[in-house]
């Protein structure tokens, strides 16, 4: 994996404000085509895939793309034609999103289980919009909001305290080489 640079928190207010415009015109445009529960459906599937082509635009990773996509069309065609109710249809794509996001930009296994977490704190704010509001776009907007705090997540929780045990070891194996040389000049000298 290449070094994790996140896209701006900026970039992901930008992303959120239009996935979220997209996602309410999708579903206002489909409901009188398809009915409430296949607009629904398709809008979930059509935001999941466009949020996880930007986390792969913007990771700077450029291996695995293609992989990443199969999958996660393979995965989310699987879980339309199981006919899944609404909440676990919409858990598997907020479970691709997470997992393409983790597998993108995290080292660690804490870092990426705060993304979960994340992840699942955005859904239960777009559940609490979506009831209070009733409106799609305001669940969409409070959903993809959240996500968008994924780059204050570090990419590895262990990181920096190696780093700097590292700075701080090779620090003192210089003092250490320093100090021998000195005692060997001293011994050499009488």
């Amino acid at each position: 994996m290449s070094p994790r640079k996140p896209p701006s928190f900026g970039l992901g207010l930008g992303a959120a404000l239009i996935l979220s415009v997209c996602g309410a015109a999708v579903l206002a445009t489909l409901t009188p085509l398809t009915g409430a529960g296949t607009a629904l459906r398709s809008g979930i599937a059509l935001l999941g895939l466009a949020y996880v082509l930007y986390l792969m635009a913007t990771s700077g990773e450029r291996v695995g793309r293609v992989t990443t996509f199969a999958l996660w069309s393979a995965a989310a065609s699987f879980a339309w034609f199981l006919s899944l109710p609404l909440v676990a249809y919409a858990l598997v794509h907020i479970a691709l999103v997470w997992l393409v996001r983790s597998l993108y930009g995290y080292s660690g296994v804490l870092p990426a289980l705060a993304d979960l977490g994340l992840s699942l704190l955005g859904a239960a704010f777009a559940v609490w919009a979506a009831q209070r509001s009733g409106g799609a776009w305001l669940a969409f907007w409070c959903f993809f909001l959240v996500q968008a705090f994924h780059v204050l997540i570090p990419a590895s929780l262990g990181a920096h305290a190696s780093d700097s045990a590292d700075t701080t070891d090779d620090a003192f194996a210089r003092a250490q080489r320093a100090a021998d040389a000195a005692v060997r000049r001293l011994s050499a000298a009488q």
